[in-house]
């Protein structure tokens, strides 16, 4: 039997509440929502109605309309990168940002936009006022990462949206490893431009995820094509959401974000979080416990979320994953993570880190587990 532990890649097990909200979606009616007028499409597009009001009380969005469906976050920040920026304007960011930050902006950066980078310290915080003093006069926008996927460090994006919104600074937040773990209102954080994912902490599956774009915000899209209205024009919408959705959307899929959402509604996100932080604390106190393991990032501290890296002096770490996984059924991370820079800020260059990410569907049983065998290599490779 296998212990997962990758939940900041995807989450694992989902709700029975999604599977079946996927498969019966998938047998009684997949058809294409918006695009028909017969019952089957209207109810389709019901349901992706339905999908997006959820999601727009989740996080107090009070405009549904201002959701635009994603295949997943990576998608929903390109979308909200590439259409807000142009050659000559100026973007501050974070050292610890995932590819998926990192790299549309050195894309946009070859096109003309000037990136600023703020440093973190070796636990990964990033200091608001230091992104204010980065925020010189021009500065167009702020992006930053909500929650590490590497060491789990929670920024004070609280602090630094208002600030923006003050400064007329367009703040955009990279809510991966957060969305479904914290509590996040686009409101009260003066949040313009939030990019979600559907399948990890939110429990949906996975090609499903979206971007929140504040009203009055108005972004170039990355597609253009069918949506399902206008069909008479050559020119893309300018309404939300078809501004930004284009082609056919993911019912199935959406189907399935909407159980999860739901399923998250019905427990209370203070629920999820507490079991999810007492097994992070578990974890926590138990690998300090071992010989010679370093951890990683703000422990013992309401700034940590659900990812916790470490590595052990004299093992590899894709060494000792390798044998959690082979040896124990352990499925973890290791490596780089996609953020060599976040790496590099906590001082984990080249070999990366073995990182354990514990969810809502794990137990005591399974750190115990997860303990005793990393104990059990550990004394083996001395």
């Amino acid at each position: 039997m296998s212990i997962y532990l990758d939940n900041a890649a995807t989450t694992f097990p989902k709700p029975s509440q999604v599977t079946e909200a996927v498969e019966r979606t998938l047998r009684e009616n997949s058809a294409n929502p918006g695009r028909g007028g017969h019952h089957m499409s209207l109810d389709a597009g019901r349901m992706v109605m339905e999908c997006r009001e959820s999601l727009a009380r989740f996080f107090a969005i009070t405009d549904a309309s201002r959701i635009a469906f994603t295949a997943n976050a990576t998608e929903a920040i390109n979308l909200g990168l590439f259409g807000a920026l142009s050659p000559g304007d100026r973007v501050v960011t974070t050292s610890m940002e995932h590819n998926a930050v990192v790299r549309p902006l050195r894309a946009l950066s070859d096109q003309g936009v000037n990136v600023v980078r703020v440093a973190a310290d070796a636990l990964g915080l990033v200091d608001p006022l230091a992104i204010r003093e980065a925020c010189v006069p021009g500065t167009r926008l702020v992006i930053m990462t909500h929650c590490s996927n590497v060491s789990g460090t929670l920024q004070a994006i609280e602090e630094v949206g208002p600030w923006c919104r003050e400064q007329g600074i367009l703040f955009m937040v990279d809510a991966a490893q957060s969305a479904g773990v914290f509590p996040i209102d686009v409101e009260e954080m003066a949040i313009d431009l939030l990019a979600v994912p559907g399948h990890k902490s939110l429990l949906g599956p996975t090609g499903t995820g979206f971007l929140y774009v504040r009203k009055g915000l108005d972004l170039k899209p990355l597609l253009y094509g069918g949506t399902g209205n206008f069909s008479q024009s050559a020119i893309q919408p300018t309404e939300m959401p078809e501004r930004l959705e284009s082609g056919t959307l993911n019912t199935i899929g959406l189907a399935g974000l909407k159980a999860g959402v739901e399923f998250l509604e019905k427990l209370g996100l203070d629920h999820v979080h507490a079991h999810e932080q007492e097994l992070l604390r578990q974890l926590i106190e138990g690998l300090q416990e071992i010989d010679n393991v370093i951890l990683y990032g703000p422990l013992g501290s309401a700034r940590h979320g659900g990812a916790l890296s470490f590595n052990v002096k004299n093992i590899d770490p894709s060494m000792l994953g390798f044998r959690l996984d082979r040896e124990y059924g352990i499925c973890c991370r290791v490596g780089l993570h996609c953020a060599p820079e976040a790496h590099g800020s906590i001082g984990t260059l080249p070999e990366g880190t073995v990182r354990l990410s514990p969810g809502y569907f794990n137990t005591a049983d399974d750190i115990n587990q997860t303990l005793a065998a990393i104990r059990t290599i550990v004394a083996t490779e001395k």
